[in-house]
């Protein structure tokens, strides 16, 4: 009884009659969270334009479950999932409140799509809190992550995000976070004082994926394996790419796109990130 009376609570006091935007952020390196770019610049400016969310929902290339799963804890930890940065990125924090009760109701909400286990051991991993740290640098905006099952084909993360369309009215800001082009095993390190610089077929696929975005051709973006060569060198593992079907699934008919950061770097990656909003 008290599940269904926080539900219900929640559900009502968010009651809200914007549509919030979805977000899709290519994140690239830790390093963002520390540094001054025009990446973080562009963050930014993006969180003044667009109308200030109740709670924040993640969907992070760095949490990988088998089932998927949400936290679910009122006081989330800043993870620092990565190795031989300096000193200053470990000690970052981002002290954003977790909220329960919303766990609960998206749970609720996927109940018919697949089972949801509410996780009360996972924290903020950096491909949350180096870009929304930027967005909100207060911290006093919760923050959740919903987890990646990668168990799944693509499409069942593209129709568990239309699940989670409710979220939208209610003043719930999804963010998908990793990056359209990630290969960081073909990065030209030797380039990343570069910006701009990427190979021809990181060039060429980054290109497609927004063609395809700005049509609506989610079809291909969810076959992302027919895109040859060039897809297999862009996608050689899926968890920085699976975020951007999430928010792809979340765009409504009449939803307007534009793109931010469409920027290469060091050859393979590219921090090209997505702004869906209604219009």
């Amino acid at each position: 009884m008290e599940t269904l009376q926080n539900l219900y609570r929640w559900q009502q006091d968010l009651e809200t009659s914007t549509t919030m935007p979805v977000l899709f952020m290519g994140h690239g390196s830790p390093m963002n969270a520390i540094e001054e770019n025009d990446f973080v610049n562009n963050w930014r400016k993006l969180a003044l334009e667009i109308p200030e969310p109740k709670a924040i929902v993640v969907v992070s290339a760095h949490w990988e479950t088998r089932g998927t799963a949400v936290t679910a804890v009122e006081k989330p930890h800043t993870i620092h999932d990565f190795g031989g940065f300096p000193q200053a990125l470990f000690e970052v924090q981002y002290p954003a409140p977790g909220d329960p009760e919303l766990a609960e109701f998206i749970k609720e909400a996927l109940k018919h799509y697949t089972p949801v286990e509410l996780n009360h051991i996972w924290g903020l991993d950096h491909g949350t809190w180096s870009v929304v740290k930027h967005l909100y640098p207060r911290a006093n905006i919760p923050v959740l992550q919903l987890s990646l099952d990668y168990t799944k084909p693509a499409i069942y993360h593209y129709e568990l995000a239309k699940e989670l369309q409710l979220l939208r009215k209610k003043g719930v800001l999804i963010i998908g976070s990793g990056n359209m082009v990630h290969n960081l095993r073909m990065v030209a390190w030797d380039k990343l004082n570069q910006p701009g610089f990427g190979y021809d077929w990181a060039l060429e696929l980054n290109n497609t994926f927004k063609r395809n975005i700005m049509e609506g051709n989610h079809t291909a973006m969810i076959n992302f394996e027919n895109f040859g060569q060039a897809g297999k060198y862009a996608i050689p593992t899926p968890e920085h790419y699976l975020p951007l079907l999430y928010s792809l699934g979340l765009q409504n008919k009449h939803d307007e796109v534009s793109f931010i950061n469409d920027v290469a770097v060091g050859g393979s990656l590219t921090m090209t990130s997505v702004i869906i909003q209604a219009n």
